[in-house]
Formats: structure tokens, C-alpha cells, sequence
């Protein structure tokens, strides 16, 4: 599938990044922010990246996102099992 943007032809100089590389970069934003938001799995977010799980945790880091989501309940269970 394919989807069409109209780009500034500023944001690549604003985003530091090659034209030719401005499609990937959107690309792995998006996907590490569905994935921040609990609408992709990391499978299925690297896969939009188009990278490996491996690699895309690494990218999660440098996006600031965590890699293990627990809300408090989860976190409570996990120490009630402990």
C-alpha cells in the first residue's frame, strides 16, 4: 500500500535528515509512536519501520520510550506473585 504526503520541502533540513531518507524517518516515528500508544505490537511496529525487533528497541530507547509497558495494576500483580 502506498500513502501520499505532502512534505514540506524544509523538512528534511529541519528534521537533519536526506530527502531520500525523510520516508524511513516518518516512518519509524509513526511507528514508535503507535507502539507508545499501545495500538501496534513491537512486532508490528518494527515491521512498519521496516527494521528488526532488536533494532527497533534500540530505536524505542532513543525515542525515550520504554520498551516493557506496565500500568500500576500490572506492576502491583507482578509484586504480589514475587
Amino acid at each position: 500500500m502506498k500513502v501520499l504526503l505532502n512534505i514540506p520541502d524544509t523538512a528534511p533540513l529541519a528534521l537533519s535528515v536526506k530527502p531520500e531518507e525523510l520516508g524511513r524517518e516518518l516512518l519509524l516515528a509513526a511507528a514508535v509512536k503507535l507502539y507508545e500508544l499501545g495500538r501496534l505490537s513491537s512486532g508490528a511496529a518494527a515491521q512498519l519501520a521496516g527494521i528488526s525487533k532488536p533494532r527497533f528497541a534500540q530505536k524505542l530507547s532513543q525515542y525515550g520510550v520504554p520498551i516493557f509497558r506496565m500500568n500500576e495494576e500490572d506492576l502491583r500483580q507482578d509484586l504480589a506473585n514475587a
